[in-house]
């Protein structure tokens, strides 16, 4: 009988006790001795594993492209640092439980083999949430896209205003809300990554001095670069590429300008402002005057002075 038991109801037993005192100690003293030694476990095994899991996540998201000390990383590394810990504590303490219900004595056989099958069942149905989840993870670690950024994903683009674990959140320049499941995001492009480049396209007449328009265009590139309330703005002189292409309405110029990201729009804008009033100064672009209006008929003219 005493095979069903444990040390404890052994040493009772063989210092005479009866099988009831030994049926007791072994109750109150080894059990629950065995039940806080897994809780104490538990404990000391989620806190370290926690602990390695954060800064395994922390080192992952420090060798992506953005700086190390900025909010943007912190922020990325706090969140998947909470993530990994949440998952291994929520994983150490199921153990846990177990083997507590295992020492009370609870047949787990049934709980698991029922466990089994609700499980197998929950993994064929939430195989699209299981890849949206890694997906999104993966996102957040390498940093491939963040809230502000100009993304295109498969035909559509638009603006970052919200991404986690499932979805990445967009809205399109014409306030279209997209929400795209990270499982889905196969390939991203990022306009808004580290810098961005400014296209200005200026289209002369065919029979302009191509020479002189460029120098024209690259004194003004030249000014902007040293103007200083665009210093924050740009991150190179902008450059005049040359003829990018030739067509019926003239000769297209293109000029290229670094920019930050955020101000990329704003750059393409003044410099597009800066050349053309540079062109027209310089006689390679006309202004187009409005058209007159057309002349009276000379029956209203005669109605009018005869009245």
């Amino acid at each position: 009988m005493s095979d069903d038991y444990g040390y404890v109801y052994d040493l009772v037993r063989k210092l005479g006790g009866s099988d009831f005192t030994a049926r007791t100690a072994e109750f109150v003293l080894e059990r629950p001795l065995a039940i806080l030694l897994i809780l104490l476990g538990a404990v000391v095994v989620s806190r370290v594993v926690s602990r390695l899991a954060r800064r395994s996540v922390e080192s992952l998201v420090s060798r992506s492209t953005i700086a190390r000390g900025s909010a943007r990383s912190a922020a990325r590394a706090r969140t998947l640092a909470g993530v990994a810990a949440s998952l291994i504590r929520i994983l150490v303490w199921s153990v846990a439980v177990l083997l507590v219900l295992d020492k009370v004595g609870i047949n787990l056989g049934p709980l698991l083999a029922g466990a089994s099958i609700v499980g197998v069942a929950l993994g064929f149905g939430a195989q699209s949430l299981v890849k949206d989840f890694l997906s999104g993870f993966f996102i957040l670690a390498e940093d491939q896209f963040g809230v502000g950024d100009v993304i295109t994903v498969s035909d559509t683009t638009g603006t970052v205003e919200e991404v986690n674990l499932r979805i990445t959140r967009l809205r399109g320049a014409d306030g279209t809300v997209w929400f795209v499941p990270n499982g889905e995001i196969r390939k991203v492009g990022n306009s808004a990554k580290d810098w961005s480049k400014a296209l200005v396209d200026i289209v002369v007449p065919e029979d302009a001095d191509i020479a002189a328009t460029t120098a024209a265009m690259e004194a003004e590139a030249a000014r902007l670069k040293d103007d200083p309330a665009w210093a924050d703005a740009l991150v190179d002189a902008p450059e005049v590429l040359g003829v990018e292409a030739v067509g019926t309405d003239g000769v297209t110029l293109r000029v290229a300008a670094t920019t930050d990201p955020d101000h990329r729009a704003r750059v393409a804008r003044e410099l597009r402002g800066r050349i053309m009033t540079r062109l027209r100064a310089d006689g390679v672009l006309t202004v187009r005057e409005p058209a007159a209006a057309p002349p009276a008929e000379s029956g209203e003219r005669h109605g009018e002075e005869g009245g």
